[in-house]
């Protein structure tokens, strides 16, 4: 983890409401795909060389998993499997610590014990999955709202044999006002699924008054930030810091957008499904 950058800035708002319980779902388990291996340069890969040997074939199953289903449905478009760790498993990896250390200065004076976690639009499962196998002791929640996405998380669960993880399909307009996950959640993240201006209305809901809100961005996401400050605002948090996040990638240095919740979010919050998107605030 490199240095961090304090960013303080302001303070915000109110309160919400909810939706259905998710109901499991069963789906095909595919077996008939090539088995590839995954194959791994150490120094290329140090967040990776910091887990049990188990987290390691854990994530060698994750990668077999993504491609294997990746040649019959898109989930990515990186198809090499050091590019997979690489540009997937060691950027979701790096925001980890991030998360720790702010939630331990911020959030709770005891160890990073039972954080549950939310990955909002977690596509075919980064960092959430990833993270749940780096952090056993956190119970993560993937959502996402396409259905084929789903059915290759819950295989992805079962394949890696992760007892922390439950999948909750829907999209984060309608989930955020679930009584039973609008608030419910220590630390919400969100990885490549909108400018943060949409992610604040997204994913703030979500957070308990008192966790921690994380985008993983790019090496510049300060103009983006600065835009999004009003949403932030609105939705009751303030920007806590921007971290640089440890990197070795040829792909740029990236960072870590932390917020944090102060006042409940209003309860008009999230809009309805789109508007968000069509009409940042």
């Amino acid at each position: 983890m490199a240095s961090t950058v304090s960013f303080s800035l302001r303070t915000f708002i109110k309160q919400f409401s909810p939706l259905p319980k998710r109901t499991p779902f069963s789906f095909p388990i595919r077996t008939s795909f090539k088995r590839l291996t995954v194959t791994c340069n150490s120094s290329r890969f140090l967040h990776f060389e910091t887990l049990t040997s188990r987290q390691k074939d854990q994530v060698h199953l994750f990668v077999d998993a993504l491609l294997q289903w990746n040649q019959k449905m898109n989930l990515t478009a990186i198809t090499e499997v050091n590019e997979v760790m690489e540009r997937h498993v060691e950027d979701s990896l790096a925001i980890i610590p991030p998360i720790r250390n702010l939630y331990m200065s911020h959030c709770s004076t005891s160890p990073c014990d039972d954080i549950k976690l939310v990955d909002v639009g977690t596509g075919a499962g980064l960092p959430g999955l990833i993270i749940a196998i780096a952090c056993p002791e956190w119970q993560v929640t993937l959502m996402e709202s396409m259905n084929k996405r789903c059915l290759f998380l819950e295989h992805a669960v079962g394949h890696t044999g992760l007892t922390n993880v439950q999948v909750v399909r829907g999209r984060a307009e309608n989930l955020g006002h679930d009584l039973s996950l609008r608030e419910k959640f220590d630390v919400v993240v969100a990885r490549a699924v909108a400018e943060m201006r949409i992610l604040a209305e997204y994913c703030l809901p979500m957070v308990r008054v008192g966790g921690l809100f994380l985008a993983a961005k790019g090496h510049d996401p300060l103009a983006e930030v600065t835009n999004a400050e009003k949403a932030i605002e609105m939705m009751g948090a303030s920007l806590l810091q921007i971290c640089p996040v440890e990197s070795h990638s040829p792909y740029g240095q990236r960072t870590a957008v932390v917020c944090f919740k102060e006042r409940h979010t209003p309860r008009k919050y999230p809009r309805d499904p789109g508007t968000p998107a069509k009409s940042p605030l």
